[in-house]
């Protein structure tokens, strides 16, 4: 008799483990480079540990973006600490959904995003730009991360749909989704200040749903009205809460661009020869330009996921609900996609370079069916926009200052802030 054949064993490989029994320690003190730094003592682009007591696996670079947003794969939910989600996006949002539902509710944001959209919310966001820098001629020096969230915040504003009718209001709303922004990745008073304040926001932003549903006056196109409108997978309008979350998810990355601003604007300091061609309205030195600066510097560290289902990858296994972080500013500097990724060149964006896993700024994969930031190409365009504008209409000097990036502060910015001064319309 012959004997049954038995299926062969599949024989997985142990994934490696970083030292120490948590490292939650380590990585508030490390920040950017903490993925990285495990990665390169254990020659691996993929290691287990604990932090804040939970397993996690963590990866890196392109093959491992890749695996972490093939569609379905993984979820947002349980993935990301509820301090830092309920600044980013907060529950009821699109990107905490799956399935279904974040395709029915990622369509709506798409719509948001579209070309003729984009193409509003820049020419709103010049316009700001172009007042503030009549403002700006009256004052000796700036700091440009504040003005670029006051900007930004009042084109989002008007463009969406609810706009700011006095300086108080404009203040208030900058401060809030300015902390947002900046508590979303720290522990401790940062953080709380960004909770306490959303929380006023989204006051602010159920007051509009409200009067918008009982007939307040709104124009029938705009970002406010489709969210207060739209009708979800069950055939129900968003709840009051649910809408506030979504319309708050449409003006909180706006005004994070600023980050992206202020690095382009120590980009144009620390490599000048730039200046000139972005000035001269070539858009492709433009675009490349702002690429490499989404590439280059530190915006957030990593993105988080559970998986839903159990798979294997590259000789590993993943069981359902396992954690995993994908570093972001490691892959965008992985030596296996960019060469001398520690340095600023953006040539190396000449005839496209990004294929969407290696330049992962705000996600990577597809926009329509992942969990890609829909707003990464309006970042894009109002990033180019504003350094257009700062290289040719307004001069200005760059003072003495403290431009250093600390890398353990997450999310982080230069220290100073960028301060300009004896600021003038350009010749």
């Amino acid at each position: 008799m012959h004997e049954l054949s038995q299926p062969a064993l599949t024989v997985h490989r142990a994934i490696p483990q970083a030292e120490g029994f948590d490292n939650t320690l380590a990585l508030l003190g490390e920040g950017y480079r903490f993925i990285g730094n495990r990665c390169d003592e254990l020659g691996s682009d993929i290691f287990g540990t604990r932090l804040m007591l939970k397993r996690v696996v963590c990866v890196r670079g392109e093959p491992a973006a890749r695996m972490f947003y093939q569609p379905g794969r993984f979820t947002r939910k349980g993935a990301i600490p509820p301090t830092a989600l309920t600044l980013l996006q907060d529950k009821g949002g699109t990107q905490g959904l799956d399935g279904e539902a974040h395709r029915v509710r990622k369509a709506l944001m798409m719509r948001l995003q579209s070309p003729e959209q984009r193409a509003r919310l820049v020419e709103i966001v010049e316009a700001e730009w172009r007042a503030q820098f009549w403002r700006w001629a009256r004052t000796r020096q700036v700091v440009l991360i504040q003005e670029a969230q006051a900007v930004l915040c009042r084109a989002a504003c008007s463009w969406a749909g609810v706009p700011l009718h006095s300086a108080d209001d404009m203040v208030l709303r900058t401060a809030e989704f300015s902390a947002m922004i900046d508590g979303a990745g720290a522990v401790g008073p940062r953080n709380w200040m960004g909770q306490a304040l959303r929380r006023h926001t989204e006051q602010w932003a159920c007051e509009h749903i409200k009067a918008i549903r009982l007939g307040a006056p709104v124009d029938p196109d705009s970002p406010v009205a489709a969210i207060a409108f739209h009708v979800d997978v069950d055939g129900e309008v968003l709840s009051t809460e649910h809408a506030a979350v979504e319309l708050i998810n449409i003006l909180r990355p706006v005004v994070a661009v600023a980050r992206y601003i202020v690095f382009g604007a120590l980009a144009l300091h620390q490599f000048p020869e730039w200046r000139t061609r972005l000035a001269s309205g070539d858009d492709a030195a433009l675009h490349m330009f702002v690429q490499e600066v989404r590439r280059f510097y530190p915006f957030f560290p990593a993105i988080g996921g559970r998986v839903l289902q159990a798979f294997d990858w590259e000789g590993l296994h993943f069981a359902k609900n396992d954690w995993v972080l994908l570093d972001i500013y490691g892959t965008n500097r992985h030596p296996s996609s960019w060469s001398d990724g520690e340095v600023f060149r953006p040539e190396r964006f000449e005839g496209g370079a990004e294929n969407g896993y290696n330049l992962v700024a705000q996600g990577g994969g597809d926009y329509a069916h992942g969990h890609r930031c829909p707003g990464e190409m309006v970042t894009v365009e109002i990033t180019k926009a504003t350094l257009r504008l700062l290289a040719a209409e307004i001069a200005y000097e760059v003072p003495p200052q403290d431009l250093s990036i600390n890398l353990a502060r997450m999310p982080t910015l230069p220290n100073s802030g960028f301060v300009m001064e004896a600021l003038r319309p350009a010749r």
